[in-house]
């Protein structure tokens, strides 16, 4: 007997029964052809696609738009104006906004997310406390990472104040070590002295790299020749500052970070949100330079970044949002914006394949669509979210109104 077997549901252009057993993807049948199962689904025709994967949130400050305005819109306004709320914010109320927004990830498909938590002297460890209970409490729905983001010691502490704080995080359990070595008065230090402390604690990493247009900041270079020697997996996220260099400094810089096995995190509302602003003529997108990135052979996926906060005022937490914009602003087909939050981002993340396959970890998202394109254009709001063969969620729309305006298909 399978777990589950979602019938008559798309997969490659032809509908099917879809079944899976103890987490995994164990079989594929023509529709109708499907043997029983302890939970039995027909879905007519939705479509079968891999689970989407957040690789990079901010789930410590999400939803505080309102509460912490930025007027300026640009990155160092977003600093100023959530670092003067840092000694306000208790445990309980970062629990309480994170909880919200994760209740919505789930709900839109994700079934993992990999959150960046400040751990600066204006919070101290009270996001990192929150995250921690937040990931253990929410683990049967979802998988939470949690990366300490190490503050530079330019806000006004020394080097050993931040590490001495990151071994109390890595104490308190994190996942990942983070941080923004790129604004540091000595990049390449900074990020060595980061790389020792997460290779001595076992732990892998994922930096803010280069989050500015200007080109001659290029802390991703820094790192991927450090990254020789690291036994743990590297991600830089952000790297904006690569998608302004000249093309021969592109494809240099490309080939070290693959060479390096180096995952890169494009964020495409954030930066598109934070960047260029005061720039009233020909405005740069603020992306990395995702295609020639990919051309040298680099795992490049995407993410959502910030979810209405200081740093983006916007956002719904929904993977085919991300999808969208990596189609318009990164110039890639649907399919390719569909991989960057699914299968390269789950492999950026350290996660096994999931999809409709046969023997993929049965992580889903089934939605009323007829292929990845419109999906990813319609982001529909009926979905199946599957996650490891168990049925999380299961969102149905009833509209009403002119009949000449619903029309029942």
């Amino acid at each position: 007997m399978n777990d589950l077997v979602l019938r008559r549901v798309r997969v490659g252009g032809r509908l099917v029964d879809l079944s899976c057993r103890a987490g995994a993807v164990v079989a594929i049948d023509e529709a109708g052809g499907g043997p029983p199962a302890d939970t039995d689904l027909s879905l007519d025709g939705w479509l079968a696609l891999a689970g989407p994967v957040e690789p990079h949130a901010h789930l410590d400050k999400a939803l505080t738009a309102d509460a912490v305005p930025n007027p300026a819109g640009d990155l160092a306004g977003a600093l100023d104006a959530w670092s003067a709320t840092g000694p306000s914010r208790s445990v309980e109320e970062i629990t309480g906004r994170a909880e919200q927004a994760v209740r919505r990830m789930v709900l839109a498909g994700y079934s993992a997310v990999r959150t960046h938590v400040d751990c600066g002297p204006h919070v101290d460890l009270r996001a990192v406390d929150a995250l921690v209970e937040l990931r253990d409490r929410f683990a049967e729905v979802i998988e939470i990472q949690v990366c300490a983001l190490v503050a530079p010691s330019s806000v006004g502490e020394g080097p050993g104040d931040a590490l001495a704080r990151l071994d109390r995080a890595i104490a308190r359990g994190i996942d990942l070590v983070g941080g923004v070595p790129y604004v540091d008065s000595d990049r390449r230090e900074a990020t060595a002295r980061l790389l020792d402390r997460a290779a001595s604690a076992g732990l892998a990493v994922d930096f803010h790299a280069d989050e500015t247009l200007d080109p001659g900041v290029m802390a991703l270079a820094d790192l991927a020749e450090l990254a020789a020697g690291f036994p743990h997996a590297i991600t830089a996220s952000h790297c904006c500052s690569l998608g302004m260099a000249e093309e021969t400094r592109q494809a240099e810089v490309a080939a070290a970070v693959a060479e390096a096995g180096i995952g890169v995190v494009a964020l495409p509302q954030t930066n598109l949100f934070l960047q260029s602003r005061g720039r009233p003529v020909a405005p740069p997108r603020g992306l990395t330079a995702v295609h020639a990135l990919a051309s040298a052979g680099v795992v490049v996926c995407a993410g959502a970044d910030n979810l209405q906060d200081p740093f983006n005022a916007v956002g719904r937490a929904d993977p085919f949002e991300v999808a969208s914009l990596m189609v318009t602003a990164g110039h890639v087909d649907a399919e390719r914006a569909w991989s960057m939050v699914t299968t390269d981002a789950r492999a950026v993340m350290g996660l096994p394949t999931a999809g409709p396959d046969v023997g993929a970890v049965a992580d889903l998202l089934l939605v009323p669509a007829s292929g990845v394109r419109a999906a990813v254009a319609d982001a529909p709001a009926g979905r199946v979210v599957v996650r490891g063969g168990a049925v999380l969620a299961h969102t149905t729309t009833d509209v009403r109104g002119h009949p000449l305006v619903v029309v029942d298909d």
